[in-house]
């Protein structure tokens, strides 16, 4: 096949992989741009959540007979954490006692936003509402029940082709690649935008494409780390662990064990669940952790975890610890695929108009050839 037919054909793949999944395309984009700024744009439209009175720290028993006082009969609390920065709030999470019946998937949470100077509740939220919540089920699932999660997943897929293909396509025919880089290289701007903007992203997209396949696929690539993927300590059909209705061990007893192992400010407290009776006691600075059995008090100071790749994935996927210059990056692998959507659409638009025009004068000429 000829250097002219490859290129005609790479053409095809990423004409119709851009202008079928356009529209799938820009929702996934845009809501992964904002959702790498999800504290910010979470600071920014509640407020009421972050308006704490000062930085002091009151007694834990405090925070959570505070929590307890907004939760329902039944629900479970499963950790606090305490601030990390001036400002910043106690966050208790718990385990929803009652769930829907038509409810399917782990169940809900509620999330308790509480003044650690005061200990007076801030705000109270459940894990299935909200502006960043709803933006997380777009960017995870479009919304689509069921097999939501395997679509964007194949999306990814496709999006890999794309940046390759668009990356073959951008190469310079003729001269050095450099000309590439040349803005002018079309008398359109949406066409030159496309050329241009769709290299400097080409690797990012590809890089949070493929991110973005592997969280969606967990058991094709936990499979070939040879584990089953999806969550450590999941139960079977995507179940969280429960926390303890009544652990054996107060949290006044299980800190005093854990000040006994190790020392240093405490920035998180799990509670044991059903599934592993043990507290765990994060320590700040750093990655250290203090585990207490809740049946015997036994405590230990354990070395921090090695990440598993799958979360190495999703960080590089979100950016979460990752620095703000790669932040920034896929902040833009977000918006300009929306971008390359829209501009690929004008672009296809005006070359059925231009090949309708040169079929319409191949046709005059024909009929004028026949006439004379």
């Amino acid at each position: 096949m000829s250097k002219i037919r490859v290129r005609n054909a790479w053409f095809q793949v990423h004409k119709w992989i851009g202008l079928i999944l356009a529209v799938l395309i820009i929702p996934l984009s845009v809501t992964g741009a904002a959702l790498v700024w999800d504290d910010a744009l979470d600071h920014a439209i509640n407020p009421q959540r972050y308006a704490t009175s000062g930085d002091g720290l009151q007694p834990m028993q405090r925070y959570v007979a505070a929590a307890r006082g907004v939760l329902a009969p039944g629900d479970r609390i499963a950790s606090l954490a305490l601030p990390v920065a001036a400002g910043e709030p106690v966050i208790v999470v718990a385990s929803v006692a009652a769930k829907p019946k038509r409810m399917a998937g782990p169940p809900p949470r509620k999330t308790v936003w509480i003044d650690p100077a005061t200990a007076r509740v801030l705000d109270t939220a459940g894990s299935g509402g909200g502006l960043i919540r709803t933006f997380h089920m777009i960017h995870g699932s479009l919304l689509i029940p069921g097999v939501g999660r395997q679509v964007v997943g194949w999306i990814g897929v496709a999006m890999l082709v794309s940046s390759l293909s668009g990356l073959w396509l951008w190469w310079p025919t003729v001269g050095r690649w450099v000309r590439g880089l040349r803005w002018r290289r079309h008398r359109n701007t949406d066409t030159n935008l496309h050329h241009l903007l769709g290299f400097w992203i080409a690797l990012p997209l590809f890089v949070l494409s493929l991110t973005g396949a592997w969280i969606s696929f967990p058991q094709v690539f936990g499979g070939a780390q040879g584990g089953a993927g999806g969550r450590p300590g999941a139960r079977p059909g995507g179940q969280r662990p429960l926390p303890l209705t009544a652990p054996k061990l107060a949290l006044d007893a299980v800190i005093a064990r854990g000040a006994a192992v190790a020392s240093g400010a405490i920035a998180k407290v799990d509670w044991p669940t059903d599934q592993k009776p043990v507290w765990k006691l994060a320590l700040a600075p750093g990655d250290r952790a203090i585990t207490v059995a809740d049946d015997d008090g036994a405590a230990k100071l354990v070395p921090p975890p090695r990440e598993p790749l799958a979360r190495t994935m999703r960080r590089i996927h979100d950016g979460t610890g990752m620095g703000l210059l790669w932040q920034i990056v896929i902040f833009l692998g977000g918006l300009l695929p929306a971008v390359l959507a829209v501009t690929g659409i004008i672009m296809w638009w005006r070359s059925r108009g231009w090949r309708a025009q040169l079929k319409a004068r191949k046709q005059a000429r024909g009929d004028a050839v026949a006439v004379s």
